[in-house]
């Protein structure tokens, strides 16, 4: 893909001879020429107001030009030399100017790091050679692809039914089909600024035939880093100013993304948890593997975390009457009442007794005790609550026997601080993921999906008190951080909002079903549980679809046919040239062919931006129009 900024740098280029052996820019002359600050070169490169905008400041009125930032653009150089890629060349798929593809050596930081790589995950994008975007060089492209885009396919689902809407009420939970990194862009015109929470648990670029990061590329863990790079830097500008996320990380990138998180989030705090989730363990060469991480990336200086809930075995109990300096009757006297028991069951509380009523430590009235905060030694002291505020805490007492035959009232803590490994039973994933999911959504196709419980406590120790708080997920999986999210709302009444994103065929089979699952359930009933569907608007998505669904060279002739009419292509390829026709496309294997298809289709008209919501030739209904202007709130195209 040659960008304009390209286009122009090669046009002036062209003008110059010396620089062209055999219709081959000589780039290393050309390097020399800019070192040596050649006068005509220099002239002719800023005459251009595109490059001069990108590669020149203006210092009190005296223009100078940013020759190490041009050179740079030199560096970037593929090498071509199968069959496949000199075909490639002659119908102008790649050429020298078509930099930072997946073979180009270019080492910075890491590989490709100041470059956006919209990465497709699903098995037809697999064949595509993904460009990678340069933030300068690309900048237009860059703009177009993060362009907030059409949202077609519009359902309302409730426990009334399925229904079309045309209108977005901003507290709707939402799940949303399409690539997550252009979707992150089209909910940022929405959301930024307002995500309480994101938990995401990224494909793990592991090192077997299980990888889900399957880029063929030489830097493969640069090809992750960059793909995680784009989304966390966009997802970032989502968040309240109190705003935290939770990354879930296997040990195979666990320490390269605890750096990249350090360099996007400098102002915030970095805590690795582990987390227990296959007790049995994974069998490895030396060990055998039990768990997972979990970064949790909170503003520096705030207390994010809330404090956990302990489980019955957990809690700790200790006498609600107050011992040591300070705890006597007279230090407080509205913490000397009755706490009122029968049959071992507190049922109430009495009034602050007068100064002159000195009780025993149980009066018996008719069958009811009135427990007083009187020690062994019969010394009046008073309770750790006053009357105006212990029946707030009334769930957490519990009356007991003491040694002396009295009864005692104890104070139990059923809350602590989080600690850096989490096991519980609960967070298996065998029994709490997949078995779990199993019973909602039968024949499904993921094989150790997350423990909701395990998602339940990382979404509960950032918005545990935040009744109203807004999560986005944008690698949806099975849909636990949705499942997980009804979870804490039925807990505590809450009216938290879920935001699912999720790229592939399973969202309607897996993540919708799941949810529909969930809204009939009687224990979700009570609750807000409806959600809003809609999907990121494919063009030239779809035909890498029917590409990848293609077994023979007929159908394959008939959807070129179908491309060259209706699909957007890359500017540079003669397509005419694609023909069964054609020797040299005639001598390529089926995938080859299907190969150089994809990569002739414009990469930056996968799905449709908000910017052609009027033109019929998408054919988008009034309802999905009304449902865009009401999401994007009128504001398309003001970006």
């Amino acid at each position: 893909m040659e960008t304009t900024l390209v286009s122009r740098i090669n046009s002036i280029l062209q003008g110059f001879e010396e620089y062209w052996v055999d219709g081959v820019l000589n780039k290393p002359k050309v390097i020399d020429a800019l070192k040596s600050y050649d006068h005509t070169l220099l002239k002719q490169l800023l005459s251009d107001e595109v490059i001069k905008d990108t590669y020149s400041t203006n210092i009190d009125g005296v223009v100078l030009f940013k020759q190490e930032e041009f050179i740079d653009f030199f560096r970037y150089k593929d090498y071509w030399n199968d069959s496949f890629t000199r075909y490639s060349n002659q119908i102008g798929l790649a050429n020298d100017s078509h930099y930072l593809r997946y073979n180009s050596d270019v080492v910075l930081d890491f590989p490709y790091k100041d470059t956006v790589l919209e990465g497709g995950m699903t098995k037809e994008d697999k064949a595509k050679n993904e460009i990678y975007y340069h933030n300068i060089l690309a900048k237009e492209e860059i703009d177009v692809l993060f362009e907030p885009k059409v949202l077609s396919n519009v359902k309302k689902y409730s426990l009334e039914g399925v229904k079309e809407v045309n209108e977005y009420n901003g507290n709707d939970n939402l799940i949303l089909k399409g690539n997550n990194l252009l979707a992150i862009h089209s909910l940022k015109k929405r959301f930024a600024g307002k995500i309480d929470l994101i938990y995401i648990d990224p494909p793990y670029n592991v090192k077997s035939s299980n990888n889900t990061f399957l880029y063929n590329n030489k830097y493969n863990r640069s090809t992750w880093l960059v793909f995680m790079k784009n989304r966390l830097e966009a997802a970032k500008e989502m968040l309240t100013s109190d705003g935290a996320m939770v990354i879930a990380i296997d040990e195979n990138e666990q320490a390269y993304l605890g750096v990249l998180l350090d360099e996007i989030f400098p102002t915030y705090e970095k805590h690795l948890i582990t987390i227990i989730h296959n007790p049995r363990g994974v069998q490895g060469t030396n060990f055998s593997y039990s768990n997972e991480f979990a970064y949790f990336i909170i503003p520096q200086g705030k207390k994010t975390i809330a404090d956990r809930k302990l489980s019955e075995s957990e809690i700790s109990w200790s006498p609600l009457r107050n011992w040591g300096g300070e705890s006597r009757r007279e230090d407080a006297k509205n913490c000397f009442y009755p706490i009122i028991v029968k049959d071992n069951e507190i049922i109430g509380f009495g009034d602050v007794a007068p100064d002159d009523y000195h009780p025993t430590k149980n009066v018996d009235e008719d069958g009811y005790i009135y427990i007083y905060p009187i020690d062994a030694s019969g010394v009046e002291r008073k309770w750790r609550y006053a009357r105006q505020t212990v029946e707030q805490i009334k769930n957490m007492l519990m009356c007991v026997e003491g040694k002396d035959g009295n009864l005692d009232i104890q104070i139990g803590k059923d809350f602590g601080q989080y600690k850096t490994v989490w096991q519980d039973p609960r967070y298996d994933s065998s029994v709490y993921g997949k078995q779990l999911i199993n019973k909602l959504v039968p024949n499904n196709p993921f094989t150790f999906p997350k423990s909701v419980y395990a998602v339940y406590d990382c979404l509960y120790a950032v918005v545990g008190k935040k009744k109203d708080a807004k999560i986005l997920d944008f690698f949806a999986g099975s849909g636990t951080t949705g499942h997980a999210t009804m979870l804490l709302n039925k807990n505590d009444g809450g009216n938290r909002q879920y935001i699912l994103v999720e790229q592939m065929d399973y969202v309607e089979s897996v993540i919708v079903e799941r949810m529909k699952s969930l809204i009939i359930d009687e224990q979700f009933k009570e609750q807000n549980s409806s959600f809003v569907y809609a999907e990121l608007m494919e063009h030239n998505q779809r035909f890498i679809r029917l590409i990848d669904k293609i077994s023979d060279e007929n159908e394959l002739e008939k959807l070129i046919n179908d491309i060259k009419e209706n699909a957007f292509l890359n500017f540079k390829v003669e397509i005419d040239r694609i023909t069964s026709q054609d020797d040299c496309f005639k001598s390529l294997t089926l995938n080859e062919k299907k190969n150089i298809i994809i990569n002739a289709l414009d990469q930056n008209q996968y799905y449709v931006g908000c910017s052609e919501l009027e033109d019929s030739s998408y054919g988008i209904n009034e309802q999905e129009k009304a449902f865009n202007y009401s999401f994007y709130k009128g504001g398309i195209g003001d970006e």
